[in-house]
């Protein structure tokens, strides 16, 4: 084991499943205590419980939050807090997409839902880390899970695209304004990635040759093709690197 993330904590929100999963199972084999949260408890501890299957002796720990209410985030830093644990790695990967389908018809509700998941909850738990970070004089590393989609028109996806290309912005910003504190801020933009999230493309034949077809590589990814990108931004590796998108899309923006 290399042990890249040795003395590190490191937070994953969806970690219940998908990339969250494979980055969390990652950083523990790393040597990283790993806190992983998601909203519904049976899931966060059934991940939880596998990571631990799957990599002997790694301190894993399960933690309830709903990435898109404020005040459950902010509960969720208070109990951390109370269990004298400091963050110093966090890869904000929760998010959501309610609605597929034209944005003439968009229903301000997905609208919301889609902001305060996907943009607000990133910029919250990006700030309760922060805060403590700074307060301690302690550098950090943040990964904002962007998407492809946010970098481009996003067809029948829209409301998650513009979500997104926020991301990608916010990335920029808080890496500006919190560099000189020592705290990185960088972003992955997957391509498409066989998850559940990603089921309603996956599993419609017509969307699916879309994407694959326009890839270079000719296909999607899996959850663990993800992971290389979070460790490198996540360790000493990228120490002079803030502020940037890393796309790892089998080439699907290459064209």
């Amino acid at each position: 084991m290399s042990a890249r993330l040795e003395g590190r904590t490191a937070l994953i929100s969806g970690g219940s499943r998908g990339i969250g999963e494979a980055i969390a199972a990652r950083f523990a084999l790393e040597g990283a205590t790993v806190l992983i949260c998601s909203r519904k408890q049976a899931g966060i501890d059934a991940a939880a419980e596998r990571i631990r299957e799957a990599v002997p002796g790694a301190d894993v720990r399960p933690y309830v939050c709903h990435n898109g209410e404020t005040e459950r985030i902010a509960e969720l830093f208070t109990q951390l807090d109370a269990d004298g644990i400091t963050v110093d790695v966090l890869v904000n990967n929760a998010a959501t997409n309610p609605y597929l389908g034209p944005m003439i018809e968009l229903e301000y509700d997905a609208w919301d839902k889609t902001f305060d998941v996907n943009v607000k909850g990133y910029f919250e738990m990006s700030r309760q880390v922060a805060r403590r970070l700074i307060a301690r004089e302690t550098p950090g590393s943040i990964i904002n899970v962007a998407s492809v989609f946010g970098m481009g028109a996003a067809p029948f996806q829209g409301i998650y695209g513009m979500s997104k290309a926020a991301i990608l912005s916010m990335t920029k910003s808080l890496a500006f304004e919190w560099g000189g504190a020592g705290l990185r801020v960088n972003a992955i933009a997957p391509g498409l990635v066989d998850t559940k999230f990603a089921a309603a493309i996956t599993n419609n034949p017509t969307f699916l040759k879309t994407f694959t077809d326009r890839a270079a590589l000719h296909r999607y990814a899996e959850p663990e093709e993800i992971v290389g990108a979070a460790l490198f931004l996540a360790s000493s590796d990228a120490s002079f690197v803030t502020g940037q998108t890393l796309v790892v899309d089998g080439g699907y923006t290459s064209s």
